[in-house]
């Protein structure tokens, strides 16, 4: 099969969808699967993705129903898993072609179409391209670098969540027994702030719902997020709330095609009828004003409660579970209406009625991701959120709680195991006496603090498991030249990206095995496991036969890797968690709380659910009750003539990688370098539509990034924002803007101009359409 060329920047504008999945949705992905592998392929993945005994769907960590379809999959985890099962091959030949400058000239998506790793290559100091190694010279360079460095510290290990629960309990052994606690993740630039504000509030930095409670809520708020495209499955748990009387309101910036309608293509009146009508109430909101929106709630409710004594909080659960109630009362005493109405664009006659949904309803759920988490007072806004549901007692009970959506399949199983550069005491104490060996209390750095540390010289070589640190990372010249200059960089990868071309002064890139791929080892075929957004883990079994004999599995790459680098300890055996990862589990049933008889109970396929204590009103705070928070108010003031710009997916899309030039729901086509602004706006900052700007970020410190060359579409966002997609909007984050508390990337909230640039050369007359009527 022949990879797709770089896209041609052609850009073709369409009205937006009001509807997501249907019938479109099976064929987009039924195409982009069968132009990447064979349709025997095909079916051996989609038939197995996400069923008991099967692929666990890397595409996302939404849970599945106890019971489920044949076809128990979604648009975009189809094409992601045949993405990753892909028939195509990068050999020897194809590096010897092309120079690392060559190949980091290509787009994000030719790197990716050229299809899987086949055998570990090295980019030796000084050379322009990646030759091959053998694995045992690869791992001794690597164990080598190691052991030379001054200090532990001048190593990072970064992970992304596609990584299994084995291979990351093993990798924060390892790097714990190499003596540092440099792990930054993903989580760092995504959910990190859920974390923080759940772990102060209710002692748990977790959701606390089940995919039952989802089903059963009275009314869910669906906060900052799109699940038509980044966990499309949510559509489907949404619908059934919708069919057994449940109500939801959405808040964001932009209307979503899937927050809309969605036509379920499992029943048949999403084929051939309307579907089902999703959010009752949409509240198109300002970015970063949503702090603003839920103090307002909460004052009302407090009001409310004084007009009605009795009848609007839940004062038994106050006085058992909850502290703060009579500060925050004092607190919110001086909130006004004009300055919810600036933070938020909305009108009192919208929160009102948002309000009445509120009060009519018995049980409550809050659902949020990067919409609220990416923002300078990201940690204070769901820290509020907690607030609002505390008041009427909506922790803790059926059909009730809080519910952050990841988006990787296991970045949230891979903070269970360790990956955090902050680890508790209770976790090093058990894992230190599992082992025999005295952890690292020091805490490491996260993703900012490591970027620095590597352009500080403070950290010289990285190792990375699974993702796209590079591209995934704010700041993307500085994050560059923060791993151009280490002098080893060691990416663990299935597919080409940014992260081979943007590398240290020597480079390794070790092929590994696909989730969707048998795991063969000493001990037989494996299974690995996972933890979706819920807390339910299960097992993954892989159905393909490995991309290419020379493919090592993630665990017997860290496990080899350990062996080479640190000395002998009896009680770490290494060999033996390559050959039989059930032995890995063994032992992560004794040092994580939880995983008690761990292999038993994932023998039969459907898994289990980690113990939630919020669930049942034990908070593992200092108080050991819930704490209701005063937060002070904050949002985005804008400067005249600027604008809030939010990053974000486009639904062609998985994380950094597109995998067309196409954002069909919003209707852009042929084009990712696009700034969509509301028409009024426009017309306000005398810009035309299809107009060639530059965008430039501008931040109060005075720092100013730019990204060159985007088109303007005038798209119905809300007054004063703006949307742009990742990666390609990374650059206009500085490093050093991050939320507090948590440190994540503001990427959601970025206060930009638009300066217009010349046309390189005279728009072409005409359009050609497909048949959709063109803007």
């Amino acid at each position: 099969m022949k990879p797709i060329e770089d896209p041609a920047d052609d850009l073709r504008v369409t009205e937006p969808k009001t509807w997501a999945a249907g019938l479109p949705g099976v064929q987009h992905a039924l195409g982009y699967s069968l132009s990447q592998t064979s349709p025997r392929r095909t079916a051996l993945t989609l038939l197995n993705l996400n069923q008991a005994g099967g692929i666990d769907c890397p595409g996302c960590a939404w849970p599945e129903n106890k019971k489920r379809h044949t076809n128990e999959y979604c648009e975009n985890g189809a094409k992601h898993v045949n993405d990753e099962a892909t028939s195509r091959r990068i050999t020897a030949e194809f590096f010897a072609e092309h120079s690392v400058a060559d190949l980091d000239a290509h787009s994000d998506m030719w790197l990716n179409q050229q299809g899987r790793l086949t055998e570990p290559m090295l980019k030796r100091a000084g050379a322009t391209h990646y030759e091959p190694v053998g694995w045992d010279e690869a791992l001794g360079l690597v164990a080598a670098e190691l052991r030379g460095l001054d200090s532990p510290d001048e190593a990072m290990f970064y992970t992304s969540g596609r990584v299994s629960n084995e291979a990351a309990f093993l990798l924060q052994l390892f790097v714990r027994a190499y003596g540092t606690n440099n792990l930054p993740d993903c989580s760092n630039m995504c959910h990190e702030s859920s974390g923080d504000a759940l772990g102060a509030t209710l002692g748990t930095g977790k959701g606390t719902v089940s995919l039952d409670d989802i089903h059963a809520a009275d009314l869910i708020f669906v906060v900052g997020q799109n699940p038509g495209t980044n966990h499309p499955r949510m559509l489907s748990a949404l619908e059934e709330t919708k069919r057994n009387g449940g109500k939801i309101i959405a808040v964001n910036p932009l209307p979503e095609a899937g927050l809309i309608r969605f036509k379920n293509p499992q029943r048949p009146r999403g084929i051939v009828g309307r579907g089902t009508k999703i959010a009752d109430q949409f509240l198109q909101i300002r970015p970063g004003g949503d702090l603003a929106l839920f103090q307002l709630l909460n004052r009302l409710l407090l009001e409310a409660e004084d007009a009605a004594p009795g009848t609007v909080l839940d004062h038994d659960f106050l006085d058992q579970h909850a502290i703060g109630l009579d500060e925050l009362r004092a607190h919110l005493a001086g909130l006004t209406w004009d300055e919810v109405f600036a933070a938020t664009g909305l009108a009192r006659e919208e929160i009102e009625q948002t309000l009445a949904m509120v009060l009519e309803a018995r049980s409550v759920i809050v659902c949020w991701a990067m919409g609220l988490t990416q923002h300078k007072h990201g940690v204070p806004t769901i820290r509020e959120i907690a607030n609002f549901l505390l008041l009427r007692g909506n922790i803790g009970r059926p059909g009730a709680g809080v519910c952050p959506v990841r988006g990787h399949s296991n970045v949230q199983g891979d903070r269970t195991m360790g990956i955090w550069e902050r680890p508790p005491d209770a976790f090093l104490d058990a894992l230190g006496a599992e082992f025999g060996f005295e952890p690292p209390r020091e805490h490491g750095v996260d993703s900012v603090a490591g970027v620095r540390a590597m352009r500080e010289g403070r950290a010289k070589v990285f190792v990375g498991v699974g993702g796209n640190f590079v591209r995934a990372m704010s700041d993307s010249d500085v994050t560059e030249e923060a791993l151009r200059s280490c002098r080893l960089t060691v990416q663990v990868s299935t597919k080409l990206n940014r992260s081979h071309t943007v590398c240290g002064e020597t480079a390794l890139i070790l092929p590994t095995l696909s989730r969707s791929e048998v795991d063969r080892q000493a001990g037989g075929v494996q299974v690995v496991t996972v933890e979706d957004s819920m807390s339910q883990v299960h097992a993954s079994r892989g159905k393909l036969e490995p991309a290419s004999p020379h493919l090592l599995s993630e665990v017997a790459i860290i496990s080899r890797l350990a062996r080479r680098t640190l000395e002998p300890n009896p009680r770490i055996d290494w060999a033996g968690f390559e050959a039989d990862y059930g032995r890995i589990r063994d032992h992560i049933a004794r040092v994580v709380p939880g995983f008690d008889d761990f292999n038993a109970k994932i023998a039969d396929g459907a898994g289990f659910r980690l113990p939630t204590p919020v669930a049942d009103r034990v908070f593992r705070t200092p108080s050991g009750k819930a704490v209701l928070t005063c937060n002070e108010l904050e949002w985005l003031r804008v400067p005249p003539g600027h604008l809030v710009l939010q990053t974000m997916r486009s639904h062609d899309q998985w994380n950094t990688v597109p995998y067309s030039g196409n954002d069909r729901y919003r209707g852009i086509h042929d084009a990712r370098r696009v700034v969509m602004v509301n028409p009024e706006d426009l017309a306000e900052l005398g810009l035309a539509d299809r107009s060639l700007v530059d965008v430039v970020s501008v931040w109060t410190d005075g720092t100013e990034r730019r990204a060159p060359g985007f088109r303007v579409v005038g798209y119905p966002a809300a007054r004063g924002s703006a949307a742009a997609y990742y990666p390609e909007a990374n650059v206009l984050v500085p490093l050093d803007s991050v939320a507090d508390g948590s440190n994540t990337p503001t990427s959601k909230g970025v206060i930009v101009r638009l300066e217009p640039v010349p046309e390189p050369v005279p728009e072409p007359a005409g359009a050609v359409t497909d048949g959709t009527a063109v803007r």
